[in-house]
This record gives structure tokens, C-alpha cells and sequence, in this order.
């Protein structure tokens, strides 16, 4: 490990975790703008099911780790959602066993520190005709419907709200865009850079409103090596210098 210790963010879900670093996605934004003030661990896993989650969250998030994150954000839902596969294979969830298998993610994170903060992400929509006609060959009957996102969405929700949780609504937030079907995707599942922008967003507006203490909006946190130096850009006057370590005018949106 390199120093010095920063907070540690992990992101933990199926491929839209996976994938967040990629098409401008909403993780490499968030790591962008948490640079120089949290570590950014990215544990994502194309495919994955809540019942997969489970295998494995005790090697993720080990109880006895010397550091526990400050943060972990949750995905998962999307795969758990799809029909029932005929021969009972594939990673189709029922959705009580969703909903307990959710309750245990939760329970477990809650366990690891009185400063590990938690955020769901519910099940986002579909782009349905996109995803009919983009479907490869290699794989036998696929069924995701908006009607089977919006219940599992529905179901991380209350959840959530039972378990005191923050929790961001994915299957609305997308879909305040009138054109979601088309910018918000790249392959009618899978996010572009429109849609990772409404994630991203969605998850500061949630970190922003929340009364953590210490709180963990990016504006709110210490920034690493922060003091003025003599070897910063000499400012117009010729005289001085000028600190860069708070910058933010090179982003492409200014995040609040």
C-alpha cells in the first residue's frame, strides 16, 4: 500500500461497476473528482448476481481488514431481474431471495465500522428494442423487461428505507431524460456517457445531502498536500505562486 492513507470508496456490483470506468463512465468520474482525497477501489463483476455477491463478500470486505472504507456504493439487481431461464441456469434471482440476499450485503457493510457509509444503487431501466435486437447468437433466451427492473428497483428502494440506507433510484433517474432510451445506454443495458453522468450526479446529490459526519462531499474533504509551494506556477505578478491542489476548471462539468 502506498501512502499516505486515504479514505477508501469501493464500488462493489455486476457490470455496471465493472464497467464504470469506461464510456465516460460514472466511476472514473467520481475517482476524478475525489483525486487527491479518497482512493477509489473498484470491485466489479460482469454477469454478477446477488447470489454471487454473497459467495464472496466476506473476501471483499473482510471484517478484520486493518482499514474499512469510509464508502461503499451497490449494485446490484439488474441480472438477478432477468426471467427465469428454462433449465434453471443463469443468473435469475426470485425476488424475496433478491430482497434477502440484499438485506445480508447490507448487514454485513453496516458491520465493518460506525464510519462506513452505504449507498444502494436500485435496478436502472432498459432499452428493450435495443437490447432484442443487439442479443448475440451465443446466448440461449434472454428476458429483461422494464416490468421486472421497476419491481426489483422497487424492492432495493423499500429496503433500503427499512434498513436506514441511502439509496439512489436509478429506474426514475434515468428515465427524466425524455430520449433515455437511446443516451442513456450503449447497447440498451449497459450505461454511455449520458447515462454515467445522471449516475454520478445522483450519487453526489445523495452524498451531498447526507448528515455524515465526517461528511464526504468532495468540497467538505481534506485534499492531500495542499500547502503552497515555491515550485507551483508563478502567478502574473511575477511575484508569487499559485496553488493548484483545489483546480477544478479543466473538468468537463463542474460537479456540485
Amino acid at each position: 500500500m502506498v501512502g499516505p492513507a486515504r479514505p477508501q470508496f469501493v464500488f462493489f456490483g455486476s457490470s455496471i461497476v465493472q464497467l464504470s470506468f469506461g464510456h465516460g463512465g460514472w466511476g472514473a468520474t467520481l475517482a476524478d473528482i475525489y483525486a487527491r482525497k479518497a482512493d477509489i477501489l473498484l470491485r466489479g463483476y460482469f454477469g454478477w448476481n446477488s447470489r454471487r455477491a454473497l459467495e464472496v463478500l466476506d473476501q471483499v470486505f473482510p471484517k478484520d481488514a486493518a482499514l474499512q472504507p469510509s464508502l461503499v456504493i451497490v449494485y446490484f439487481g439488474g441480472n438477478d431481474s432477468m426471467g427465469p431461464h428454462s433449465s434453471g441456469l443463469g443468473p435469475h434471482v426470485p425476488l424475496p431471495e433478491y430482497i434477502a440476499n440484499m438485506r445480508k450485503i447490507a448487514t454485513h457493510l453496516q458491520s465493518l465500522s460506525e464510519k462506513t457509509r452505504i449507498i444502494f444503487l436500485s435496478c436502472p431501466p432498459v432499452n428493450e428494442a435495443k437490447i432484442r435486437g443487439n442479443t448475440s447468437q451465443i446466448f440461449s433466451e434472454l428476458v429483461r423487461t422494464n416490468e421486472l427492473c421497476q419491481s426489483y428497483s422497487e424492492a432495493c428502494i423499500k429496503l433500503c428505507q427499512e434498513m436506514g440506507v441511502k439509496v439512489v433510484d436509478l429506474f426514475t433517474a434515468l428515465q427524466k431524460r425524455d430520449d433515455w432510451m437511446d443516451a442513456c445506454f450503449t447497447d440498451g443495458i449497459h450505461l454511455s456517457a449520458e447515462g454515467s453522468k445522471i449516475v454520478a450526479r445522483e450519487i453526489l446529490k445523495v452524498i451531498k445531502e447526507a448528515d455524515w459526519e465526517p461528511s464526504l462531499q468532495w468540497k467538505s474533504m481534506l485534499t492531500e498536500f495542499p500547502e503552497d509551494s515555491q515550485y507551483d506556477l508563478v502567478a502574473a505578478d511575477g511575484e508569487t505562486t499559485l496553488n493548484p491542489s483545489e483546480w477544478t476548471y479543466y473538468w468537463e462539468n463542474q460537479w456540485d
